[in-house]
């Protein structure tokens, strides 16, 4: 009899193939519109960005995508990863609820973003990239890409966002460690970088502006590509594997999920985790709520506006129909660098729209709490990012509590933490605060969004 306190796939049932959701959806999402033209972009508009075997994805109409054999043996590094049961943590909660994990730190970069990193230097290489640039926040997907790159000889050149620059230090000795070169952002390196500083010369940086950075010096480069950790289709394509492991997880130990909840920032993890049981819920086979979780501080699902806007700070990228507080929207500087992104994917977005999913923001120390009491019962410090999603994992295991429900929980544990151990230092000595969003700072920053005709 299979235990459900640690499940385990064999290396033969990994996953062969990526699952594209759109066209399981009820209708397809908006098109992304050159910014001078305002007409849907093409391939030719992509190409001096990404090779065209990503550009294919990023738009394609099949179900689902091979993964590529030479991707399969570096994912055998980590993958399948494993699904582990919270009993330690129900037990501390009292709650009759059952409360299942996806655990993606036991990949080399501590964290899910691998799972697109290795494809995308994959796919980089084999198109005669030798050099891809990049953005990262808390420093996960940079670590990610710096990893990959080093699978397949290419050189990563990596904006990180100011304030995590600094609250992380290690992190870029990781990065460093596996040959990639990383700098702060803004950067006095790029036109995009220099503007920012001498506006703003205390500026913390924001995701956006270091998209604006890496994607500058990409442009400029015959030999270089940008890569992105996030918010596009191809990369939410990539990170599905989490999903379809989870899916044949569960069924071994006969579990179907009545809620699954993910952290949300550009939307890999979430999407990752569920996009393939929201194809089961589509088809009708089962019917879970699905629950996106994000920082009170940076809340575009529930506070931002559903427009079209640019993926960056200097309006450098296409535009794209997503949950939005402006593109020159600087969050404040809380500790889940990876979740600090003016903008929510489009494909995030339109489910959203289409009322196939829920969202709630959650505040900092309320999170880190969660992270604490997971640390204590399950014996993993989880990364910043995933406390979102375990304090509404907590909330709806206490609703449970209340009501006697049996209900069964998923989340994705996206991250471990131990390069954020700074931040819950912070929060054991009482000295971390709660960024409040007010409204007149939410208008102000979608004040300044293109004009798109309807």
């Amino acid at each position: 009899m299979t235990s459900d306190t640690k499940i385990l796939l064999s290396e033969s049932e990994l996953p062969r193939n990526w699952y594209n959701l759109v066209p399981d959806l009820p209708s397809p999402p908006p098109p992304v519109l050159h910014p001078g033209t305002l007409q849907p972009v093409g391939p030719d508009d992509l190409a001096p960005l990404f090779p065209m075997a990503l550009i294919e994805q990023e738009v394609t109409a099949e179900r689902y995508v091979p993964i590529p054999a030479e991707v399969l043996e570096v994912y055998r590094l980590w993958r399948p990863s494993p699904l582990f049961r919270a009993h330690r943590l129900e037990k501390a909660l009292g709650t009759p609820a059952k409360i299942y994990y996806k655990y993606e730190g036991v990949s080399p970069a501590g964290s899910h973003k691998p799972n697109t990193a290795v494809p995308q230097a994959f796919y980089n290489a084999q198109a005669g990239i030798r050099r891809l640039t990049t953005e990262t926040g808390a420093g996960q997907w940079g670590t990610a890409l710096a990893f990959a790159g080093a699978q397949y000889g290419l050189d990563v050149e990596i904006w990180q966002v100011r304030a995590s620059y600094e609250q992380k230090p290690y992190r870029k000795m990781m990065i460093e460690t596996f040959g990639g070169t990383i700098h702060p952002s803004p950067s006095e390196l790029t036109a995009a970088g220099r503007k920012i500083l001498a506006e703003h010369p205390d500026s913390p940086g924001s995701l956006g502006i270091a998209i604006s950075e890496a994607v500058e010096v990409a442009a400029q480069n015959p030999d270089t590509n940008y890569a992105l950790g996030s918010v596009l289709n191809h990369v939410l394509l990539h990170q599905t594997i989490i999903g379809e492991e989870a899916l044949l997880q569960l069924a071994k130990v006969g579990a179907t999920p009545d809620v699954i909840v993910g952290c949300t920032g550009g939307g890999s993890n979430f999407g990752g985790l569920a996009f393939p049981f929201l194809r089961e819920k589509l088809a009708g086979r089962m019917d879970p709520v699905i629950r996106a979780v994000e920082p009170a501080s940076c809340p575009s699902l529930t506070r931002g506006v559903y427009a079209y806007d640019f993926g960056d700070t200097a309006g450098m990228t296409p535009l794209m129909k997503m949950h939005t507080l402006g593109h020159d929207f600087i969050p404040d500087p809380i500790h889940a660098g990876g979740l600090r992104y003016h903008g929510m994917s489009p494909l995030i977005s339109h489910v959203y729209e289409l009322g196939l999913m829920e969202a709630v923001a959650k505040t900092q120390k309320e999170c880190f709490e969660a992270g604490v009491t997971f640390a204590r019962t399950e014996g993993i410090i989880p990364a910043p990012e995933p406390t979102h999603a375990l304090a509404a994992c907590i909330e709806e295991a206490l609703r449970c509590k209340e009501s006697g429900e049996e209900k069964v929980i998923l989340t994705a544990l996206c991250g471990h933490g131990h390069l954020d151990l700074p931040a819950y230092g912070r929060f054991l000595a009482g000295e971390m605060d709660d960024h409040a969003l007010s409204q007149d700072a939410v208008a102000a920053a979608v004040a300044n969004l293109p004009a798109v005709p309807a």
